[in-house]
């Protein structure tokens, strides 16, 4: 037997029906539903200058029981995901943490070890710190996939699978191979491509689309110039006119400071919410 182990993310804010529409999914498609419920810790204590060099150690006087009062909450809504998986009769576990930063991080690359590919439920987006850290963990510290706005679990007739032949496009092809080959049509599209040998070839996207193809994959290909606009915007564009209805696409081909500083086609298609994307890096 063959049972595919999917991640998603949750918050307190999901809703009882978001859960129970991924438990449905999960189960008809015999998966197996891991949910990882995070909170943000409440403000940290920070540090005031003082006697040593050091400083010292200015703790609020109500984090503690602010800290209480959100594991109690987070704790609660855990056994309350647990009765939902029951209720569908979903396979799965949830596990919960109040945490923050690099923890969050740590914490959903961890998870993600023994998954093969990773989601979020409505909420979490919402919920800036944990959404920007959790994408961090999966997309840089763990080996799975990562699918925006759509559920893991979904399926698509018509995909757009950015292609630049690098290395974090190529992953995300095979990672999303299982999707392309149930797909009725695949669409390569190559953006602003560099024709010498080195990089994309004389006829870009041309391989990728070969390989497809053995696969059993309907393939068409496609070359299109940006005009100087964003990349991401031009994705947007020509996956909508294809009537793709998820886009492929590798995270992060510069490095994140890069992309942080000046803006880039990855940071464009995590901040859409329409387009479905799955990512690799």
């Amino acid at each position: 037997m063959q049972r595919k182990t999917s991640l998603i993310v949750l918050s307190r804010d999901t809703s009882d029906a978001a859960v129970t529409a991924a438990a449905e999914a999960a189960r008809k498609q015999d998966a197996y539903l891991a949910c990882l419920l995070l909170e943000t810790l409440p403000a940290r204590p920070y540090f005031m200058s003082g006697a040593t060099a050091f400083g010292s150690a200015a703790m609020p006087a109500d984090w503690v029981d602010r800290f209480a009062e959100s594991k109690s909450a987070i704790e609660t809504r855990a056994a309350g995901i647990n009765g939902l998986l029951a209720q569908s009769g979903c396979s799965g576990d949830v596990q919960y943490a109040v945490s923050a930063g690099a923890e969050i991080r740590l914490l959903c690359a961890r998870r993600a070890m023994s998954c093969d590919i990773a989601g979020f439920a409505g909420g979490v987006r919402e919920k800036d710190g944990v959404f920007r850290e959790a994408l961090h963990g999966l997309l840089f510290q763990s080996p799975v996939p990562v699918i925006l706005n759509s559920a893991p679990f979904a399926s698509y007739s018509r995909i757009f699978l950015a292609w630049n032949s690098s290395l974090a496009a190529s992953r995300a092809a095979h990672a999303a191979l299982p999707w392309m080959r149930r797909a009725q049509e695949v669409v390569i599209g190559c953006f602003d491509p560099d024709l010498t040998d080195e990089r994309d070839g004389e006829d870009p996207g041309t391989d990728a689309a070969a390989w497809l193809s053995h696969h059993g994959c309907t393939v068409t290909v496609s070359q299109f110039l940006s005009g100087g606009h964003d990349v991401g915007r031009a994705i947007q564009d020509r996956a909508r006119e294809a009537g793709a209805d998820l886009v492929v696409m590798g995270a992060y081909g510069h490095s994140r400071l890069r992309e942080a500083v000046f803006g880039g086609t990855t940071r464009t298609m995590i901040e859409q919410t329409e387009l479905p994307v799955l990512f690799a890096h």
